[in-house]
């Protein structure tokens, strides 16, 4: 039998969170993450913040990173001044996750960066963000659904070549591309909504939201290109 991959994933750090007769920072992750991992083959592991100068250590122990979604990147990290509706900075998160894309890189583990993790991968790279658009974060904590075509020839339309309808929350997007990445998908708006970067095996950003759907292709092709 084939040794299922494991798959880090990235985690919200948060102060004072409830449970039961509990209040306590925890580190934290939406279920739909590690479920979609199991259910596309890997192993689920939590990479809770740490030392930037951890990550390589820790990249170097799996076969597979996700960075997933959450606050909003400070505006620093791209050479920008805060717009007033950009969120408060996770700064702690921002540079665990920073190093851990840049582990990945040298690497060359296999990455995929989903809404945050996708700016963020385009921040490490030199890339910028717009702080601000509407149109894909309507509901206030409820998840949308926008249809998303593909890049012919990409690395994304070899996963999903149609046009497809994605789960999506965000509020902030790709502006300047990170160096060596090429858009592979849009929304009707324009919006770039996947990134990828052709000169490595498997490195990809999607703006939505695939944990919270039944389609499994993009995680299953992270695991795919793992066992390659």
């Amino acid at each position: 039998m084939t040794a299922r991959p494991l798959i880090g994933i990235s985690t919200y750090a948060e102060s004072g969170v409830r449970w039961g007769a509990w209040r306590l920072d925890a580190a934290l992750l939406p279920a739909g993450y590690p479920r979609l991992v199991q259910r596309a083959g890997g192993l689920a592991a939590m990479l809770p913040p740490d030392a930037p100068e951890r990550a390589a250590e820790t990249v170097a122990r799996l076969d597979g990173l996700v960075v997933a979604g959450g606050p909003d990147v400070e505006p620093v990290r791209y050479g920008a001044e805060p717009d007033p509706r950009t969120g408060p900075p996770a700064r702690a998160r921002d540079a665990w996750e920073l190093a851990l894309i840049e582990a990945a890189l040298d690497r060359r583990v296999p990455l995929l960066g989903i809404c945050r993790g996708m700016q963020l991968l385009n921040v490490a790279l030199g890339g910028t963000l717009v702080q601000h658009i509407d149109g894909h974060a309507e509901v206030p904590g409820t998840f949308g659904h926008h249809p998303v075509k593909p890049v012919p020839g990409t690395l994304y339309a070899g996963i999903a070549p149609e046009q497809t309808s994605v789960p999506t929350y965000h509020h902030q997007s790709v502006d300047r591309l990170g160096s060596g990445l090429i858009p592979s998908a849009y929304a009707e708006d324009g919006t770039v909504e996947a990134i990828e970067l052709p000169a490595r095996e498997w490195v990809l950003g999607v703006q939505w939201h695939p944990e919270m759907d039944t389609d499994l292709r993009v995680m299953q092709a992270l695991v795919k290109g793992i066992r390659r």
